[in-house]
């Protein structure tokens, strides 16, 4: 059996949907039957460490800016050059640029993937060099074999943008069910954690800060769920979700709900956090196929969320989903699951389980990636 090497180019590897994606990918994989080497644009971060850990090199270029140095391309061919992939993956807009630059490297021709994680639903309101990137991005999208997306929405946005539609291949992101799962300690001891009683239900959002992700809708939500179920509590998990933000400080006191809202900020015991949740939420604006709303259904927990890229796909109908922007109907539709018989809220999670394990699984998603993979240089760069 032939060995495949593949070097994966991301641009960066702090904790973030991409980044450990990439990770859970890399350490489902068949190491036997397929060789990799990670490069990260960026510093290696917390996400590189891990996929060190998995035996697997990871090699960093300590790009700060936008631009590559003439010391980051230097290292970028020497690996190449040292490495002799069969096939080159890009993760993100600046990975995919340096994977296309590094396929162009090699002897003999060698397959180029390119991986977008974003959806862009107003590039006007991007920021000026990121709305240049996704836009020189689309001119130069006919070079790779396959663009992949993670989402059907972020296919089709891209599409419109002018991205090559004959190259585009939509595979979700996976979830590994043995690590997400239901935990009646996690309910117990992070409750144990929080100084809270053992039957005190508890509401989570899990997301870094970032305006799509609309952290104030939430807090509005649990402002206004507050006044039927006061005894309600609110997990809030992420990147800058914590009380050094003073955008969330602020609101979180003009609504008068702090002795209710919990800012845990970026944690590592993710699962934990989420099977403890009675129920999760996203209330985004704008979104792709967001890790936490799977996480939590993987762990049996049903989800309100936001009717905005896959997440009503994702959910399907074993949860509730509110248009974007409408607090008063997020919070309604909250308490209408909290109104539920405890067994009927039981077998509503169940049935979200069962829909990742059927559909979204994280072995479902490599093999996916593997056959990709294997057809891809077999075929030299042929569309399976």
């Amino acid at each position: 059996m032939k060995t495949i090497r593949v070097l994966h180019i991301i641009t960066g590897l702090a904790v973030g949907g991409a980044e450990m994606m990439l990770y859970k990918l890399l350490s489902n994989m068949d190491l036997d039957k397929f060789k990799s080497v990670v490069i990260s644009l960026k510093s290696a971060g917390k996400i590189g460490t891990r996929i060190s850990n998995l035996g697997i090199k990871v090699e960093s270029l300590k790009m700060n800016g936008q631009l590559p140095s003439l010391a980051s391309m230097s290292k970028l061919s020497r690996i190449t050059w040292q490495f002799k992939p069969d096939l080159v993956q890009g993760w993100m807009y600046h990975g995919n640029l340096a994977a296309q630059f590094a396929s162009m490297l090699s002897m003999h021709k060698v397959p180029t993937l390119w991986n977008i994680r974003r959806t862009p639903y107003h590039l006007k309101k991007e920021k000026i060099l990121r709305a240049g990137l996704i836009r020189l991005s689309g001119y130069l999208s006919k070079l790779p074999d396959i663009t992949l997306y993670n989402s059907k929405v972020s296919a089709q946005l891209h599409n419109k943008i002018g991205y090559d539609t004959n190259k585009s291949l939509v595979i979700p992101n996976g979830f590994d069910t043995e690590v997400f799962m239901p935990s009646d300690f996690a309910k117990s001891d992070v409750r144990s954690e929080l100084g809270l009683s053992h039957n005190t239900i508890l509401i989570g959002l899990v997301a870094r800060y970032d305006p799509m992700k609309d952290h104030k809708n939430f807090l509005l939500a649990a402002s206004h769920l507050l006044r039927s179920h006061p005894g309600v509590h609110f997990l809030l998990v992420g990147r800058n979700v914590n009380q050094k933000n003073q955008d969330l400080v602020e609101w979180i006191s003009k609504l008068r709900i702090g002795k209710n809202i919990h800012l845990l900020g970026e944690r590592t015991d993710i699962p934990r956090l989420t099977a403890s949740l009675n129920l999760a939420c996203l209330s985004s604006y704008g979104e792709g196929f967001p890790n936490a709303i799977g996480e939590a259904m993987s762990c049996g927990v049903p989800c309100v969320v936001t009717s905005v890229g896959d997440m009503p796909y994702i959910v399907g109908n074993t949860g509730k989903i509110v248009p974007p922007k409408e607090p008063i109907k997020l919070a309604n539709e909250l308490a209408n699951l909290l109104s539920l018989p405890n067994q009927m809220l039981r077998d509503l999670g169940a049935k979200a389980r069962k829909r990742i394990e059927q559909n979204f699984s994280l072995d479902h998603i490599t093999e996916s990636y593997s056959d990709l993979y294997e057809k891809m240089t077999i075929g030299k760069g042929k569309r399976p």
